[in-house]
């Protein structure tokens, strides 16, 4: 059961809860040191799942040869609100204090490997400095994204002033912990086309949807749907490691969706959804029933609609085959790339030490005006230019010259015509929503799927995450906006799966994202749509800056680069609910000259 096929097939039926050795006593038992039970809902009918109890074991590490204990170092080496990161011989440590308790757990960010020494702690957790997942410091358990795993958790005692931590010499090696799954192990309820719960989709949103289930204990049948011929995979890389293998990006193995029993259909697009009578219609006329129902379908990128755009030699990055084969085209080749959005500067900047020449074509003035100001735009466009990027400015293409099928030029409205060996499209992408038309399903005018604060739609077990919707944003009045990010399409999938098991748990997020070009990752976090100034400190020039977004004296977003972990610390701050004024930026100065953001502690009303 479970792994990547092209049809279920029905097999007989056990449950079985997935205990690994060394987290049984922490992972099944709540906070008042009994196991936890969980409701929810097969074929409609309440089934309650106990985890079976066990004892909290004195000593978690069973094999002694694979633990180490050592001295880090002195109780009054740390204050609270401190974090060091300490060896222990054969692998280091993330040593944290907080209101007088000591606490380890692993030193780095289990999603791209970030020192979580240089994050910002707060209120029982830590917030990675690069791309802001957190985790709880108590647990080691991840609560904001991007990510899957969590971090592995280490004891720790007093000995006569000194602070010992004993871990796994395994888990100091990989650093990361995945979670106590349930699985099921047999389909005895179901026939072929019947599943618990249908995630059409298999991005983040679906991804973490199923894991957040199965974490929760949820033991029914779970499918989930991709027109894609690959299981998960980290899909912000195909514009920013463009010559990667799928095994190389997959977000779990084949084997995890066989262990844990979620399967993965490839190749199978949904064209219709029966809401009546809770029915998938795939486009090979296969049909599959469901109980619950996550859309996870994401955005279909927008295509020109001039002369020659089906030419073979011009792309929409969709794939890991799209971007491999834009790299083989374009080595040693001229390479356009059509709008200066993230995808498309992010393709050119990958391309400059592989193509003969690079250049953009974009409509606007300058590249990412509306997202982070003219001025930052300015300081991207001349890094840019200064890696030997050709752009073309406020024009549009007006035609693609080919022959014998292959794209040979661009010609712009401009007049200018550009030798073109490839051509990559980057000028958006609209939600892929269009098979929901006549479901009754509401969308707005654009297209997106509305939603409310657990992810729900206007039919009650019908749930939908990541691109493709408009949900309310707590940080700006509960707006209903769309919010393209990849880690916002994990914590969705991790909302609407809590909601399927009835929890009630409503989205509060804070939107963070980054771009990665030419070695200069740019980290923003907030919403900034429509502001009205923008205020930066630091020297925008040397790309050492921070920008802060501001609407009505309120700061709603900040960009930065090269200031780590500024933009982390305020992604706490807008958190936690308290605004930061436009008058309180001054004072990040003194960051500026010394690393201290205690200015923002207790900032703002």
């Amino acid at each position: 059961m479970g792994g990547c096929f092209s049809k279920p097939k029905p097999v007989e039926v056990k449950i079985e809860v997935v205990l690994p050795e060394k987290e049984r006593a922490k992972e099944e038992m709540s906070p008042n040191g009994k196991a936890s039970p969980i409701v929810y809902k097969a074929n409609g009918t309440s089934r309650h799942y106990q985890l079976e109890e066990h004892p909290i074991a004195m000593n978690p590490y069973r094999n002694l040869k694979d633990v180490v204990e050592a001295s880090v170092c002195h109780v009054k080496d740390l204050d609270n609100g401190q974090m060091r990161e300490v060896d222990l011989g054969c692998g280091k440590a993330l040593l944290v204090k907080e209101n007088g308790e000591f606490y380890a757990l692993g030193h780095k960010c289990p999603h791209y490997g970030a020192p979580l020494v240089k994050g910002v702690l707060s209120k029982g957790r830590v917030r990675c400095p690069w791309h802001g997942a957190c985790f709880n410091i108590g647990t080691g358990d991840i609560e904001d994204f991007p990510g899957l795993d969590s971090l592995p958790k280490f004891q720790v005692k007093i000995e006569k002033e000194k602070v010992y931590i004993r871990a796994s010499k395994q888990a100091l090696q990989t650093q990361r912990r995945t979670k106590v799954m349930a699985k099921c192990i047999s389909l005895s309820n179901y026939n072929i086309s019947s599943t618990n719960v249908l995630i059409i989709g298999a991005g983040p949103a679906g991804l973490v949807c199923a894991e957040t289930l199965r974490q929760e204990g949820f033991s029914d049948r779970i499918v989930m749907c991709t027109m894609d011929r690959h299981l998960p995979y980290d899909r912000p890389k195909l514009s920013k490691s463009m010559d990667c293998h799928p095994d190389q990006i997959a977000l779990r193995p084949k084997e995890f969706f066989r262990m844990y029993d979620i399967e993965v259909l490839t190749e199978m697009q949904v064209v219709a959804v029966d809401i009546k009578n809770k029915t998938a219609v795939f486009k090979d006329g296969f049909k599959m029933e469901y109980n619950k129902l996550l859309l996870a379908t994401g955005s279909t990128p927008k295509t020109l609609s001039c002369k020659g755009k089906e030419a073979e030699n011009v792309f929409n990055i969709c794939t890991v085959e799209d971007a491999n084969r834009v790299v083989k085209l374009a080595t040693s080749k001229n390479a356009v790339i059509v709008g200066a959005s993230f995808l498309g500067m992010e393709v050119a900047a990958y391309l400059t030490e592989k193509a003969h020449s690079v250049s953009v074509v974009e409509l606007e003035e300058v590249p990412f005006k509306k997202f982070f100001g003219e001025k930052v735009g300015r300081a991207i466009l001349k890094m840019f230019e200064n890696n030997r990027v050709k752009f073309y400015m406020q024009t549009e293409v007006s035609e693609l010259r080919e022959q014998d099928g292959k794209l040979k030029e661009v010609v712009l409205k401009s007049g200018k015509i550009l030798r073109a060996d490839v051509c990559v499209i980057g000028i958006g992408a609209s939600p892929a929503t269009g098979f929901l038309k006549q479901s009754g399903i509401n969308m707005d005018s654009k297209g997106f799927i509305v939603v409310n604060k657990m992810m729900q739609t206007n039919f009650p077990g019908i749930f939908a995450a990541g691109d493709a919707v408009a949900f309310p944003l707590a940080l700006r009045n509960n707006k209903k906006v769309n919010i393209p990010h990849w880690q916002m399409a994990h914590m969705q999938g991790r909302i609407a799966a809590l909601n399927m098991l009835a929890h009630g748990t409503e989205i509060s997020t804070v939107p963070y994202l980054w771009t990665a070009m030419f070695g200069k990752s740019i980290r923003y976090t907030g919403h900034g749509e429509g502001f009205d100034d923008v205020v930066i400190q630091g020297d925008i020039d040397e790309l050492k800056f921070v920008a802060f977004y501001t609407k009505n004296d309120e700061v709603i977003a900040v960009a930065s680069v090269n200031y780590d972990p500024i933009v982390s610390k305020v992604a706490d701050v807008m958190g936690a609910g308290r605004a930061i004024r436009k008058r309180d930026v001054d004072p990040f100065c003194l960051f500026c000259r010394t690393g201290d953001m205690s200015w923002l502690t207790g900032k703002g009303s």
